[in-house]
């Protein structure tokens, strides 16, 4: 059974009896409308009070929820006639990274995204939603196909960040997320993203290079995790709660610093509530910035790709007068 969330509780409870009311009522035949009508207003003002003033942590631990959907659940919604490609034809295939053929409203695309598991023995066998390096590899030779057939790229990107373990290092782990750095920079295809869960790190950058990136309203983007921030800077993981918030991982940071373009408005209560509104958000998001896309040549991609990553972040430069 999923680990509930901790200041869900109230709201799983009040669902909870919401629920046994329902099925009462129609077991017994009786009219019990005006009651659920009441525990049913309550229950939605418990999710807009909570949804609406989620701490940075709190949404860490939404964006790692394991009943959240994923990127085969987007997919499923999303997408038509979906076709799952494997491999990087170099070593293997990696189950954290699922990517290949569909359509979207009749037009062929290339999907690729991280994939976790929903419960620990599909967990294992996707590594926690970790990429090896043969991952990234098969999304980038998926991406470079893509190119070749001048179809879209739509990116999901729900990672902890990239395996650290001495197979992917000996392996080129950072070889192959810097060359799909590089290589995303310089497709002449239109590369929508969308951060739909833990954006973690280089693991999740190395699919993150886009024409439109999206973030989802309580997803999280960031260079490391509270919990290893907070181990490196205070020596502390139990300090990852003061992390959270000094990292400014959430949806709403990153939009004002222009790390990404746009936040995707969550169903009441979280993605994880309502999957199929979510995808059908997404979607929408997705079709209306493919049809922008679409109007700009293949110079022009290239060229806005370089300028919008160039105008990420601020510093000041001090020059020493002589």
């Amino acid at each position: 059974m999923t680990k509930k969330l901790e200041f869900d509780k109230p709201i799983n409870e009040l669902e909870d009896k919401v629920k046994e009311l329902q099925e009462f009522a129609q077991e017994k035949n009786i009219d019990l409308s005006d009651e659920i009508k009441v525990l049913e207003q309550r229950l939605h003002r418990f999710k807009k009070e909570t949804y609406e003033n989620l701490t940075p942590w709190q949404k860490s631990q939404v964006a790692r929820y394991l009943e959240r959907p994923t990127t085969l659940d987007y997919i499923k919604y999303i997408f038509t006639d979906f076709v799952e490609l494997h491999g990087d034809r170099l070593y293997g295939d990696d189950m954290a990274i699922v990517g290949g053929l569909a359509y979207l409203e009749g037009q062929p695309v290339t999907v690729v995204g991280h994939q976790k598991g929903k419960e620990v023995k599909e967990n294992v066998s996707r590594n926690f939603g970790m990429p090896h390096p043969e991952g990234y590899r098969k999304a980038l030779r998926l991406m470079r196909q893509a190119e070749k057939f001048n179809r879209p790229v739509i990116c999901f990107v729900d990672t902890p960040g990239a395996f650290p373990g001495i197979g992917a290092e000996e392996r080129g782990q950072g070889e192959a997320i810097a060359r799909n750095l590089m290589e995303l920079f310089c497709l002449k295809i239109p590369v929508i993203v969308v951060v739909c869960g833990e954006g973690g790190s280089g693991g999740a950058l190395a699919l993150a290079v886009g024409d439109r990136i999206c973030m989802l309203e309580h997803a999280i983007y960031s260079v490391i995790s509270p919990e290893g921030c907070a181990s490196i800077i205070w020596k502390d993981s139990n300090r990852a709660v003061e992390a959270a918030s000094a990292l400014k991982l959430t949806a709403q940071d990153l939009l004002n610093f222009g790390v990404i373009d746009e936040i995707i408005s969550e169903p009441l209560g979280g993605a994880h509530r309502d999957p199929e509104a979510m995808a059908c958000k997404i979607r929408d998001k997705i079709i209306k910035n493919l049809k922008q896309l679409k109007t700009m040549s293949q110079e022009e991609l290239v060229k806005f790709r370089h300028k919008k990553f160039r105008k990420i972040g601020m510093f000041t430069e001090d020059i020493a007068e002589n």
